[in-house]
């Protein structure tokens, strides 16, 4: 990249992902430099890389040069293990900042060991790391003095020089000579001068070079009164609480290379300086590699062939209650399933997850019968992974795992709240501490939340602020500038009314932006080396190790995530068996061998008597059953997926209980897709389903047609496009004949079209929608067949007090004592 002699180079800069630090967007950030020519810029979060691979991805989009650097805390003293002392001299401060710059990917890979070990070894009150470290692991590292909280900045407010200089120079021989700055800074901080005046006596001493930067902490001037209001979002503060948080320099904003070089027109060798450090930073971040945990087969096979192993293994046991006409199409299926997961080398993945599954079983820990779209592959069925068989409920292995899209397998695993913490443990204990963590998340100040924060803050009162809120429409991704479009007079109807000018000013540079950090509720990293090698740690609130990278991000960078949930109901059906098998001696009950047309279940669930039962409970869903009276297990998979906003809001739902009920007729598109259609009335319900109608009309293979299902439920209108001309006309490009070439009229065929894009937006996935009726079943047996068993497992089980109050009465009601 060239760089010209007006260039500036933004070396010291906090995005949002600082959390208590920033206000600064990514996106908006890079659009601005682009827009001022800037050709490279500095991410420094403090203590933190929680937004590095983001921060990347939008730079090199951009053609702006990414360095990824990181303000860190360093712990007083020099002493080895300086960061796990919490005591500390009365002229030291419990840290000192520092901003370090990855050179290359050693610099980086280094990096992210210090920002980890200063997580897990040296938190004290922020996470900091300590000088024999860093000296140990500097390799590839550029620092600078950073700003007023620097070593040397703190030892010459405290009138220290002789310090300064020292501590100046100890960096220097840590990093080696050339490859650490003094920082000087232009801003309203009155202590900023004192500073400055000293590093400019301390490099003509000692020849450290001099860098010039700007502490950005928010975008544009201006926007110093928005930043302190995130601060207080979340500090829970007001802005005249005794611990409110107040930051008064108003020039720690984003500014032009002109105004930089302006500012420092007497030190234009500061500015050049950040050019030198910036064609020194080359970094680039690795994706599209998998790092497979290491799943150790015996010595006779290959992970490929263990896997298929343990398929067929599984199929011969499964076949044994199959009708024997029926094997040839479970063989062909599960063949064509195994050589796609190994053609894409996915044994490994399955592998994994059977064996932790296989520890659960064996330790009496509940597992789901699935969760996802995973219930839809036969392969995972085979290897006890699922227990749901997906051929004989028609669930499709491509809306799973589609052979024409480079995606991974995601199996989400439901267990028994009670033992899921010892199944992570297992996987912990299996493949290494260090090699398994959970995984960040993040709370976003959304439309409606972040006016109510505001206004909080701003102490406008509560009436005023919720009436505002209220104006902002409930819809899936709402954001204020979509709701301001669909209502051309709601800005100017905010404004006009009592603080909402006030708030609509902050809240519109605040939306989007982090308001605090959490972990996953059931992600779960595991890797082949030690994680610290491809991303940074930190600790979660209960101290668990957790991965700086949200989900997404990690999946990026080829980690491998896996769910963990924890289901209360595994854990209520638990304990109703063990209470069934205790009360009648030779039962031997298995829940996983019940009948799935038990008359008197069906009766319960015709009755609307569910309180108890698992998805069936709330009282919409209650005079749904008694309007429905389902007779087959088919129709709780179809309620399960009916019973949510969307089909019920477009009438879906009624339509398919007047057609239950022969109050309307049921009616095909097309004769050819009855038997898709027959299970659901004539009504798509199911994602599955559009893929099935793409596939018989069109030509479709299931992977392109999950393809156009996914395309469907974006709704990009010229991707939609695309996909009604293949449809309709095919494309030998994709090997798609079309509707026309399959015999089908085109305007009956665009009509079919046009019908799958308005249920697409609606439909549910059918595996999930199969597995969790399954549980729902289960429950209502329990409930129908051992009430009291069932009803004492329930109050075992339940915490909340004014649930407990509930299924008291419904235990009276039930004549139960």
């Amino acid at each position: 990249m060239n760089f010209s002699e007006n260039d500036f180079v933004h070396l010291h800069l906090h995005t949002y992902y600082s959390l208590l630090d920033g206000a600064i967007k990514i996106k908006e950030l890079i659009k601005k430099l682009k827009e001022q020519n800037v050709k490279a810029v500095a991410i420094t979060d403090h203590g933190s890389m929680f937004g590095i691979v983001e921060f990347y991805n939008e730079c090199k989009k951009n053609g702006i040069k990414p360095i990824i650097g990181c303000e860190v805390y360093v712990a007083p003293g020099n002493q080895e293990g300086a960061r796990m002392i919490k005591e500390y001299a009365k002229d030291e401060d419990k840290n000192y900042h520092m901003v370090l710059l990855a050179k290359n990917n050693q610099g980086l890979k280094n990096l992210q060991y210090l920002v980890s070990k200063g997580y897990l070894e040296g938190f004290y009150y922020k996470p900091r790391i300590d000088k024999a470290l860093l000296r140990e692991y500097s390799e590839g590292l550029i620092g600078l003095s950073a700003c007023i909280a620097g070593e040397p900045a703190k030892h010459i407010l405290r009138g220290d020089y002789k310090r300064a200089k020292q501590a100046a120079l100890e960096y220097q021989d840590i990093l080696k000579e050339g490859d650490y700055f003094l920082e000087v800074q232009m801003n309203d901080i009155p202590e900023q001068k004192i500073v400055n005046k000293q590093l400019i006596n301390i490099s003509k001493e000692t020849g450290i070079p001099l860098v010039a930067t700007n502490d950005c902490h928010y975008l544009n001037k201006g926007d110093h009164i928005s930043h302190q209001i995130l601060m207080n979002i979340q500090m829970q503060s007001t802005i005249n609480s005794k611990n409110k948080w107040e930051f008064h320099a108003d020039s720690l904003y984003v500014k032009s290379p002109e105004e930089m070089r302006e500012a420092f027109k007497d030190l234009p060798e500061a500015c050049d300086n950040t050019i030198e450090i910036a064609k020194r930073c080359n970094v680039s971040i690795k994706f599209g590699d998998v790092h497979f945990p290491v799943y150790d087969v015996p010595e006779e096979y290959t992970i490929d062939s263990y896997f298929e192993h343990k398929a067929r293994e599984g199929l011969h046991k499964k076949l044994a209650n199959i009708p024997v006409s029926e094997h040839k199409r479970y063989q062909e299926r599960l063949q064509f399933e195994i050589d796609i997961i190994t053609k894409k080398h996915y044994s490994g993945y399955f592998l994994v997850v059977m064996d932790f599954i296989e520890f659960a079983r064996k330790n009496n820990i509940p597992v789901g019968p699935g969760r996802g779209s995973g219930a839809g592959s036969l392969v995972a069925y085979c290897m006890g992974i699922t227990d749901l068989d997906p051929i004989k409920f028609n669930l499709l292995f491509e809306r799973f795992l589609n052979p024409e899209r480079a995606s991974m397998p995601d199996f989400d695993i439901d267990f028994c709240i009670n033992g899921r913490q010892e199944v992570i443990n297992y996987v912990k204990e299996k493949y290494g501490e260090d090699k398994v963590s959970q995984i960040i998340t993040y709370g976003k100040l959304l439309a409606k939340g972040v006016i109510r924060d505001v206004g909080r803050v701003l102490e406008i009162p509560l009436p005023d602020v919720d009436k505002i809120a209220k104006l902002i429409p409930e819809a899936p991704g709402i954001t204020l500038d979509k709701a301001f479009k669909k209502d051309p007079m709601l800005k100017s109807n905010i404004e006009s009314m009592p603080g909402g000018k006030e708030i609509l000013e902050h809240a519109t540079k605040l939306e989007g932006l982090i308001k605090s950090a959490g972990v996953h509720a059931a992600g779960v990293v595991i890797g082949d080396k030690p994680l610290i090698e491809y991303v940074p740690l930190c600790r979660g609130k209960e101290g668990e190790v957790v991965a700086q990278f949200e989900k997404d991000t990690l999946e990026s960078i080829g980690l491998i995530k896996f769910d963990f949930l924890g289901l209360k109901n595994l854990t209520i059906i638990a304990e109703a068996v063990k209470r069934i098998n205790a009360r009648h001696e030779n039962l031997n009950f298995d829940i996983n061998k019940i009948p799935l047309n038990d008359k008197k279940t069906f009766e319960l669930l015709s009755r609307g008597d569910t309180t108890g039962v698992f998805q069936l409970e709330s009282v919409g869903m209650k005079n749904l059953l008694k309007k429905l009276r389902p007779e087959v297990f088919e129709d709780i998979i179809a309620l399960v997926a009916l019973y949510r906003p969307g089909p019920m809001g477009s009438g879906m739902l009624d339509d398919f209980v007047k057609r239950k009920h022969g109050e309307q007729a049921i009616s095909y598109p097309l004769p050819e897709l009855e038997d898709i259609l027959k299970d659901t009335l004539g009504i798509i319900v199911y994602q599955e389903q559009v893929m099935q109608i793409a596939q018989i009309v069109a030509g479709y293979s299931l992977g392109s047609a999950d393809l156009l299902r996914r395309a469907m439920g974006k709704k990009k209108p010229e991707v939609m496009k695309e996909q009604e001309e293949y449809f309709i006309k095919g494309s030998k490009k994709l090997n798609i004949p079309g509707a026309k070439a399959k015999g089908f009229d085109p305007g009956k065929a665009l009509e079919i079209f046009k019908l799958m894009e308005k249920f697409a937006e609606y439909g549910f996935n059918k595996s999930h929608s199969a597995a969790y009726a399954l549980i729902a079943y289960q429950t209502a047996y329990l409930k129908a067949h051992f009430p009291v068993e069932y009803m004492a497992a329930i109050l075992t089980c339940e915490k909340d007090a004014d649930k407990v109050v509930v299924f008291i009465e419904e235990c009276k009601n039930m004549g139960v004592n």
